[in-house]
């Protein structure tokens, strides 16, 4: 039997999958890692503990695989977008690999964003202007860690991190480059002007090459490690979110994906570049051919973590002595409270947030709180904010490229029946929930399928998606939400000042703590 290998560098942990050319899973591992945050606004990984987790994984599933009639096809590569590893003249790193999800670049980011270049820049690389960005993180660097800054001879993210170490390869693929900010979407070339701003040289960038890049030759060491022959066929790929939308079936037009994980995303895909002339939309690369709109949110799954840990330990403790999850007894308390929990607002932005505002500095908050509310209340509120969210997300996708035709929903969220009718009835539009098992790696997997001729086409990934469940929405509960939702964008816009004013505070107070110790 033939097999393939879906890979997915992730933002907690790397996933393997092994299918077989029907796309049929035959073996899964995954191996997380640590998330620094060190300081305020670092969130770092070692780029060593996720090399190990490459490897580590590509073993495991690989042992799978009965050499004597088996054959191993392909392996293709999904990763996180948007991380940034600093490497010496020998390529080795000088920095820890700085995450999406580090904002301490976020002075530098507004100011390019209130600068005349930043929505020149914006229109030019379909990447917003925040501290997630390649461009912003470079900027902070050459600003506030100059000696980094002038020791860098290269610059990269995960994935060609680790294809260096196990290749020595020096390539990204065009869906990364597209996250960076510095690519000229376009034109499909590195943008002058941004590496200008960033002062950064061409040179010091890896060359691009399209998602079906084929290469092999893992160096003798890591052949050794994973056991997986020399001569095996590797396959670049994509970023997770695009590769996401692909393994959901979510490729053709006006068909929109929303994924709730530990954060979460809105994204479509176009045949042709888009651009929000009000920027809050982001237009990455899947393909050369294709192209991923949407919005990605800081705030999904950790939000509901963290209203967990914070507000309900005893229902916690509970849940573990009676052996049942602690998300599906606080889903069952908050199922309780009418929809619109009475009034209750949360604002989820407890990590700054992306789509569609694009503020590091925005905080959480809930508003609306009386007497008559419990923890009940503020457990459906968390989860009732997330979506709404989201759903401003999709608003502004709508008014730039209109209505969608349909809408499939993944993530951890959607083992949730409350979470699945709450989306239709916030989006007032039918929700389908595709059964995909770790849609990147499967996304991955197709492209990998594509690039060495076993399919002619991505869409052929319907013929590996399983059956579907669609949740229609409920009147009386979206003719609450409709009240709700209008108040809840209001206060967004009113508190933005206050965001940066609370987020000084908090700064200043933190650089004070961290003096004294």
């Amino acid at each position: 039997m033939d097999y393939i290998i879906g890979m997915d560098i992730g933002t907690t942990s790397t996933k393997a999958v092994l299918y077989d050319l029907k796309g049929n899973v035959i073996d899964h591992t995954s191996h997380s890692y640590e998330l620094y945050r060190d300081a305020t606004g670092m969130a770092e990984q070692e780029p060593e503990e996720i090399l190990e987790a490459v490897t580590l994984g590509l073993r495991k599933v690989i042992h799978s695989i009965n050499w004597q009639k088996d054959k191993l096809k392909a392996v293709s590569f999904s990763s996180a977008n948007q991380s940034l590893i600093a490497l010496d003249e020998n390529y080795q790193p000088l920095t820890r690999i700085i995450t999406w999800g580090d904002t301490r670049a976020a002075a530098a980011a507004e100011k390019i964003k209130d600068s005349d270049k930043g929505q020149e820049l914006y229109e030019r690389t379909g990447t917003p202007i925040h501290p997630m960005s390649l461009l912003c993180k470079i900027s902070w660097l050459k600003e506030d860690v100059p000696e980094v800054h002038h020791k860098a001879a290269y610059y990269c993210g995960i994935k060609e991190y680790v294809l260096y170490r196990l290749f020595g390869i020096w390539q990204m693929d065009v869906s990364v480059a597209s996250c960076t900010g510095m690519y000229n979407i376009f034109e499909l070339q590195w943008d002058r002007k941004a590496l200008a701003l960033a002062g950064v040289k061409e040179e010091q960038l890896p060359k691009v090459v399209d998602a079906y890049e084929q290469f092999s030759g893992m160096k003798k060491e890591y052949t050794k490690i994973t056991g997986c022959p020399q001569d095996v066929t590797f396959v670049q790929g994509a970023f997770d979110g695009a590769l996401s939308n692909l393994g959901v079936n979510a490729i053709d037009k006006g068909v929109v994906a929303v994924t709730i994980g530990t954060s979460g995303a809105i994204r479509m895909v176009s045949d042709h570049p888009v651009i929000d002339p009000k920027g809050r939309i982001f237009c990455y690369a899947l393909t050369k051919e294709l192209w991923v709109i949407g919005g990605p949110v800081n705030n999904g799954g950790v939000v509901f973590s963290w209203a967990r840990d914070n507000l309900f330990d005893a229902e916690k403790s509970t849940a573990d002595l009676l052996q049942k999850d602690s998300y599906d007894l606080l889903t069952e308390i908050a199922a309780r409270v009418p929809a619109g929990s009475d009034g209750l607002l949360f604002h989820p932005f407890l990590g700054g947030e992306r789509a569609p505002i694009w503020d590091a500095n925005a905080r959480g908050s809930f508003f609306g709180l009386t007497q008559m509310h419990t923890r009940a209340h503020m457990v459906r509120a968390v989860l009732e904010g997330i979506v709404y969210n989201l759903y401003t997300v999709l608003l502004a996708l709508e008014e730039v490229v209109g209505q969608p035709e349909s809408i499939l929903a993944t993530g951890g969220f959607a083992r949730s029946k409350l979470w699945r009718q709450m989306l239709s009835d916030v989006f007032e539009r039918p929700v389908t929930i595709p059964q995909a098992f770790e849609s990147s790696c499967l996304g991955a997997a197709v492209v990998g399928m594509k690039s060495i001729g076993v399919i002619d086409q991505l869409d052929e990934v319907q013929n590996f998606v399983g059956k579907t469940k669609t949740y229609a929405p409920n009147p009386d509960h979206f003719a609450v939400y409709r009240e709700l939702i209008p108040i809840y964008i209001r206060l967004t816009r009113q508190l933005k000042t206050e965001y940066q004013t609370i987020a000084d505070f908090q700064r200043k107070y933190a650089q004070k703590e961290a003096n004294s110790e």
